[in-house]
């Protein structure tokens, strides 16, 4: 059976308690998201778990599925800028394999995310011509957390990227910008499924 807890989010430590009037009297527990893995459920969009290796497995469900996305976000974004606060030279020792590593975790949490929410618009795109096809509402608000999912996994492919040039070649830490003589090439697959998405009235009509 699931049990209602409210969650704090501060300075990368998630705590939790049994209300939001229990705050004032301790949490019942922690979680640091710097030494946490962030892993959504494959099938029930609502589900997420929290896992610290060896020590702690935490099973998470959200009221719905948009307000998991913002947990997920704001989860995955902590434990990203955890780094943030710490000087250029502390950055520059500490930014290793393992910060890498991390990010890494964080992409494959975010692509995990990016499948699941495609295959919910794919399911309501090619529904069941037995049953009535899904409502704009539904249509928008998958839209709206892909377009989400897709801004957060370029952001922390970026930083990805960042770490790496910054480790392994240090010259090239500044992305180069592109040629303004070249011209610009086709958009990438995620950027024609967004743009494809927003505009779900086409959909409708094709059929």
């Amino acid at each position: 059976g699931w049990q209602p807890r409210w969650f704090v989010l501060d300075n990368g430590i998630l705590s939790y308690y049994d209300s939001q009037d229990d705050v004032c009297k301790g949490s019942k527990g922690s979680i640091k998201m710097a030494v946490c893995e962030i892993k959504v459920h494959a099938t029930d969009n609502t589900r997420m778990e929290l896992i610290i290796p060896g020590e702690q497995h935490f099973y998470m469900k959200a009221v719905n599925a948009a307000e998991r996305q913002r947990w997920l976000v704001a989860l995955g974004s902590a434990k990203a800028c955890l780094a943030d606060t710490r000087t250029k030279k502390e950055k520059e020792i500490s930014e290793t394999n393992e910060s890498l590593k991390t990010k890494m975790s964080e992409l494959r949490l975010y692509c995990d995310l990016l499948m699941q929410q495609v295959h919910t618009i794919q399911e309501f795109v090619h529904h069941d011509e037995t049953r009535s096809p899904p409502s704009i509402e539904n249509m928008n608000e998958a839209s709206s957390l892909l377009s989400a999912t897709c801004n957060t996994f370029i952001t922390t492919l970026e930083e990805c990227v960042k770490i790496a040039n910054a480790k392994f070649k240090p010259e090239m830490f500044q992305l180069p910008h592109p040629d303004p003589l070249v011209s610009p090439v086709s958009p990438s697959p995620i950027q024609m499924m967004k743009r494809s998405i927003s505009h779900p009235g086409p959909c409708y009509s094709e059929r």
